[in-house]
C-alpha cells in the first residue's frame, strides 16, 4: 500500500477562495499539472476536454465582462456584488478553465464524455496538492449562461466542468462535514421497481 497517497487522498480538502493566496505555479510546473490531469479515464480515447490558461490580465478583462452581464441578467448591483464578479477569476494566483469538449461518437454518449471531463478536473486538483501548491475547483452562474461562456472562451458547443483556483495558503483549512459512508452503501438487491 502506498501509505502517502492513501494519507492523502483520505485528508484531501480544498482551499476556500477567501484563504488563498500566492505564490502560485510557473508555466513549467503548470504543464506538468496538465500533463497529471489529462492521465485520466477517457471512454475511446475521445479527450472531449481542453483548458483554458486565465492570467491576472485575462481575469481583469473577464471580471469586468462577467460583473456586466450580471448587471443583464439580474439589473443593478451593489458595488460590492460587482466586485465580487470582477475578482471572479482573480482569487488565486491561477485560475484554469477544465472545458467540456463534446465529441461526436456513434456508441460513446455525451455523458460518459462530460464524466471524463469532470475526472480530469479532479485529476487537476490532485496535482495541484501533490505539487505543494492548493487548489478549488467552482463553476458558477457564468458555467449556465450561454453569454458568460462566451466571455470565459468557450465555443457555443463547449461547457464548462469547472474552474480550478490554484495558488498556496498559509493557514490550517478546518474540514468539514463528510458524508455517512454507511448511510451510501449497500448491496445489490434485485430490479428497481420504480
Amino acid at each position: 500500500m502506498n501509505n502517502p497517497v492513501v494519507e492523502y487522498l483520505k485528508t484531501r480538502r480544498s482551499v476556500p477562495l477567501t484563504m488563498m493566496s500566492g505564490p502560485g505555479p510557473d508555466r513549467d510546473v503548470l504543464r506538468s499539472l496538465l500533463e497529471i490531469a489529462a492521465r485520466s479515464p477517457d471512454h475511446g480515447r475521445l479527450e472531449p476536454w481542453r483548458f483554458i490558461v486565465y492570467g491576472e490580465d485575462a481575469g481583469r478583462e473577464i471580471g469586468e465582462k462577467l460583473a456586466a452581464r450580471a448587471v443583464e441578467r439580474n439589473g443593478p448591483m451593489a458595488e460590492e456584488q460587482m466586485q465580487r464578479e470582477r475578482n471572479r477569476l482573480l482569487r488565486a494566483p491561477v485560475a484554469i478553465g477544465v472545458v467540456f469538449v463534446p465529441r461526436e461518437h456513434e456508441t460513446i454518449p455525451e455523458w460518459e464524455q462530460f464524466l471524463a471531463a469532470g475526472a480530469v478536473a479532479m485529476n487537476l486538483v490532485h496535482a495541484v496538492h501533490a505539487h505543494g501548491f492548493r487548489a478549488n475547483w467552482v463553476t458558477g452562474w457564468y458555467s449556465d449562461d450561454e453569454r458568460g461562456r462566451a466571455i470565459l472562451g468557450l465555443a457555443p458547443h463547449e461547457r464548462m466542468a469547472g474552474v480550478v483556483h490554484i495558488g498556496s495558503c498559509d493557514r490550517e483549512v478546518p474540514d468539514r462535514p463528510r458524508p455517512d459512508i454507511d448511510a451510501m452503501i449497500s448491496d445489490y438487491a434485485g430490479e428497481h421497481g420504480g
